[in-house]
């Protein structure tokens, strides 16, 4: 169907909403409805290769923290082994040659095992970040014209980019990390009960459960000062990528230095909040240190008198030390850990929220493909505005015969671009109906609508690549 080039006017330029000063943000989402939407991502209906490296995975994981946990059980032995007794050269040479052997056998498992987890994991992981990633660029392609214009690239943008690294970091984090440790603390505790007695289970699950509330509570405080850095890191990268989108338009009006002053505003914003984060981080660290020196200060001293009393062995005051200090070196991490996690849970609502947006413009159910004839276009008394308080197009009506050539002309918001953009169907009508062959175009598929339209715009875009 030849017609003219059509070119946009003024009323519908794009570019960011007038009120849209922030990026975009999605609905507010429940962290385990995020970790549901995310599950099958992670085991794939009928894909059993990959189902094969989570349960591969999880096995390593658990041979990994069985041989950890056995660690300090073999470094006693060998250490009471080498302790002064009535026992022939022999014996004493073979004993701790086997226990050390068995020591360095079972460091090595831990970290293999460790390291096997990570590389059959890897897969699993990425191939869930693709598919998210994939999936969320093909859902905003599918949304609607009005969606894009109320919105800022570069805020969408950085929602993509921190919802797949959210996506890394909480499954790393909390599968082989966080939910591993829990389950080692509950057995290295009942370990001591049994071996030792009741006071030393009591100190290391007191002093680890205080750790975990203090670590929780300042985190939690804390993380005001990182959502306003975050805020002021989107927003800055929203306008410095807006500002030089429309590097021309900026250029015609000299606005270099107006747009330099707007991004530094949110440069300093940024500042500000980074140096409260910094600050705050110490207290958390100097509080963890804190709680950590008194609890292994108390156990040990309680070690210390079984010794002296004779109730304990040089080796099991060993085999308290390095359990707790086994304990004690993940539990460092447990702050950051715990922070990264819920702010990448976020980042990750905040995609799966945009995965959530409907569709303002659907095809039918079952529609059919656009069956190009003639190509003979109507318009039926259309009616169209973007807003309620400003319609652009009324009662517009007008037949193009198949072969025939048709000009619209007109001063800038006349509607020129928005005749254009309700033949492609990037907007329903308010009124009236557009027909293709006697064919109206909602009740046909988008997709060979589209197919059957050729369009010169004014503007070269998307010729940054090979063409």
């Amino acid at each position: 169907m030849p017609r003219p080039p059509i070119t946009p006017d003024a009323n519908t330029a794009t570019g960011p909403h007038p009120g849209g000063a922030r990026p975009a943000r999605a609905p507010a989402r429940s962290h385990w409805r995020t970790l549901a939407t995310l599950a099958p991502y992670l085991w794939p209906k009928g894909d059993w290769n990959l189902r094969g490296r989570v349960i591969a995975a999880l096995v390593c994981l658990a041979i990994a923290k069985v041989a950890n946990v056995n660690v300090p059980l073999v470094l006693a032995g060998a250490v009471d082994a080498l302790a002064p007794k009535a026992a022939g050269a022999a014996q004493l040479l073979a004993i701790p040659l086997a226990l050390i052997v068995t020591y360095g056998l079972l460091r090595v498992a831990a970290s293999a095992f460790a390291e096997f987890r990570d590389a059959i994991f890897a897969r699993v992981l990425q191939r869930a970040i693709r598919r998210v990633a994939l999936r969320t660029f093909e859902h905003l392609h599918a949304l609607s014209l009005r969606f894009h214009l109320d919105r800022q690239t570069g805020g969408l943008s950085r929602a993509i980019e921190r919802g797949t690294k959210g996506i890394s970091f909480v499954l790393n984090f909390l599968v082989f990390s966080i939910l591993p440790t829990l389950f080692e603390i509950t057995l290295v505790t009942v370990i001591l009960w049994r071996l030792f007695d009741w006071r030393y289970a009591l100190l290391t699950f007191v002093t680890i459960s205080f750790y975990i509330l203090f670590t929780l509570l300042i985190t939690d405080w804390r993380l005001k000062y990182r959502r306003a850095m975050n805020e002021a890191d989107s927003e800055a990268n929203t306008k410095a990528i807006d500002s030089l989108l429309n590097f021309e338009t900026v250029k015609y009006f000299g606005n270099e230095a107006h747009e330099a002053r707007r991004f530094e505003r949110s440069l300093i914003r940024y500042e500000d909040q980074a140096v409260k984060n910094t600050v705050s981080l110490s207290l958390l660290n100097l509080g963890q240190a804190a709680i950590i020196a008194i609890g292994l200060t108390l156990v040990m001293l309680l070690a210390a008198d079984g010794v002296v009393s004779g109730q304990l062995s040089v080796g099991e005051f060993v085999l308290v030390n390095a359990y707790l200090i086994q304990l004690y070196l993940p539990l460092n991490f447990l702050g950051f850990v715990y922070r990264e996690m819920k702010q990448g849970l976020t980042d990750m609502e905040q995609m799966f929220g945009l995965m959530g947006v409907e569709r303002e413009i659907a095809d039918k159910p079952g529609a059919p493909p656009l069956a190009v004839r003639a190509g003979e276009l109507r318009f039926e008394g259309v009616s169209f505005g973007y807003r309620p308080d400003r319609i652009i197009l009324k009662d517009v009506s007008f037949t193009v015969p198949a072969g025939k050539t048709l000009a619209i002309v007109g001063p800038s918001g006349a509607g020129k671009s928005t005749i254009s953009r309700l033949l492609f169907r990037f907007y329903d009508p308010q009124g009236g109906r557009i027909l293709i062959d006697g064919q109206d175009l909602r009740d046909i598929t988008q997709q060979s609508l589209r197919a059957a339209i050729g369009i010169v715009p004014q503007d070269t875009v998307l010729f940054n690549d090979t063409v």
